[in-house]
């Protein structure tokens, strides 16, 4: 690797030939226009002979960043990056105008260029550009690493996201298909008559899930708001408003700590869908991830850190109490709702448990201890315990549960989903309660939002809707161990530049 004073020393010698372009004129053209891109010229012409290359004077103008530079005497060759890969280029001195072949030995690699010429094979049969023109776009300042790779540069990669993507094929992968997932759903959801819509980023009032939010202030209205947690009651707001299917892929920001599946801005779609209830959404939400599956890797398999899990079978299903049954054999099921027993038993496996903790959330606090890290194949998890589910409407049948559902793959949650809670009074009681709990020191409790409450008291029809953590999806689906390998950008402490 490289150290400091080699570095600057490398920088400083860059900088020099900058100004001897600069006194040459333009140091930073801006007239070339390419109409070329290497993996769309390798995968038309690959398959090209070299006489019927050269029979067919196939001329291309192609620039990207230079990779690779290997001089031998009067001519050389280069590969060129871009976006969709890489493409040789043969430099001879006596195919370009006088005096080219100098400058351009003196050019460095990660330096962006531009060349035009026509199309040949080498005789080791790579499909190579010959150039009659080659030019020199822009001047890298700066040497790209000579290694990449290992623990002590997993933060450097991180932090300079443009170096990584540079260097690492693997990481351009990684991104494109996350594009490519969130263009699946949203034409999956699309083609099922949702509309997209945008909701504020900036709330009055926070709310929608569980969860501490960023704090910021107004100025010019001297009014404290907050960075939006969820998007969910604003999207039900338009449910009521007569929009029947909407949904929001979104941007949320959540004052928690940061770790390999928590960062402290994420992705998430949210969708809701009139005149239905959770267990559509769980069929929805199967359909769909069978076909992007399918679509996006050509099988139903997906291997994910050494597991591989077929996604082209029925999810599993099973209740929180089953779950929690399945997971601790010496649980005594005959007590499943008893307060004072799920005390006692979440002291025993190590879980810390509050004076205002009901039965519903212990048996939470026993699930996520117990059951979550072993749910490796796509499983549902349904009947959450109402006293967690201030949003979801309560179970007809049985009220201390609601008509919910959590999504796990691989041990972790990837979507949760519910029947809304459309009883403006039971809606009202359940925010006091939270109120309460913030009062007893739960910083994630919810605020009472007294808009929605008149939003719902002018009634909204029966709904459900559900909400996918996109980072995690991408996570499973990309075989990455992090989410900060699927953010472009993840959340880092400041660096240093003294």
């Amino acid at each position: 690797m490289t150290n400091k004073k080699d570095e600057n020393k490398l920088i400083a010698e860059r900088r020099s030939k900058l100004d001897l372009m600069r006194e040459g004129g333009n140091a930073y053209p801006n007239d070339f226009r390419r109409d070329s891109l290497s993996g769309q010229l390798h995968q038309t012409f690959d398959a090209y002979k070299d006489e019927t290359l050269r029979e067919e004077h196939i001329r291309v103008a192609v620039s990207g960043r230079m990779m690779v530079k290997r001089l031998m005497g009067k001519a050389s060759f280069i590969k060129l990056q871009d976006q969709s890969g890489q493409i040789q280029v043969r430099v001879e001195r006596d195919s370009l105008p006088e005096g080219i072949y100098q400058r351009f030995k003196k050019w460095d690699v990660g330096d962006i260029v531009a060349a035009q010429g026509e199309l040949f094979r080498t005789q080791t049969g790579e499909l190579t550009i010959l150039a009659d023109e080659i030019r020199l776009l822009t001047k890298s300042l700066r040497p790209l690493p000579e290694k990449w790779h290992g623990l002590s540069d997993q933060e450097m990669r991180y932090r300079q996201r443009y170096v990584d993507l540079i260097i690492n094929e693997s990481s351009r992968n990684v991104f494109q298909k996350r594009s490519q997932i969130v263009t699946y759903m949203r034409s999956f959801l699309e083609a099922a008559d949702f509309l997209e819509v945008e909701t504020p980023m900036l709330q009055t009032t926070p709310g929608g899930a569980n969860a501490r939010p960023f704090k910021s202030h107004h100025n010019a209205l001297d009014m404290e708001l907050y960075l939006r947690i969820a998007p969910e009651l604003n999207l039900k707001r338009l449910i009521v408003g007569g929009f029947d299917r909407v949904y929001e892929i979104n941007r949320n920001f959540r004052n928690e700590g940061v770790s390999t599946q928590h960062n402290p801005e994420f992705t998430m779609m949210e969708a809701y869908r009139t005149y239905a209830e959770y267990t559509d959404w769980m069929d929805m939400t199967e359909t769909m991830l069978h076909g992007m599956v399918d679509a996006l890797n050509g099988s139903t398999l997906v291997s994910y850190q050494g597991e591989e899990f077929d996604f082209g079978k029925k999810f599993m299903r099973m209740t929180v109490e089953e779950a929690i049954e399945a997971y601790n054999p010496e649980f005594d099921m005959a007590r499943i709702r008893d307060r004072e027993y799920l005390a006692d038993y979440c002291v025993k496996i190590g879980v810390n448990v509050q004076d205002n903790y009901g039965a519903g959330k212990l048996q939470i606090e026993i699930f996520d201890a117990t059951g979550e890290a072993e749910l490796r194949e796509p499983t549902f998890i349904t009947q959450y315990p109402t006293e967690v589910s201030p949003l979801s409407r309560k179970n007809d049948d049985d009220p201390f549960t609601a008509d919910r559902f959590e999504f796990f793959v691989a041990g972790r949650e990837i979507a949760n989903g519910f029947s809304e809670l459309n009883d403006p009074e039971d809606q009202a009681s359940r925010f006091r309660a939270q109120v309460e709990n913030a009062k007893a020191g739960d910083d994630e409790a919810m605020s009472y939002d007294h808009d929605y409450i008149r939003a719902l008291e002018y009634g909204m029809p029966p709904t459900a809707g559900i909400g996918i953590g996109i980072d995690r999806l991408v996570m499973l689906l990309t075989n990455s161990a992090s989410i900060r390998d699927v953010l472009l950008f993840p959340h880092m402490r400041p660096e240093s530049f003294d």
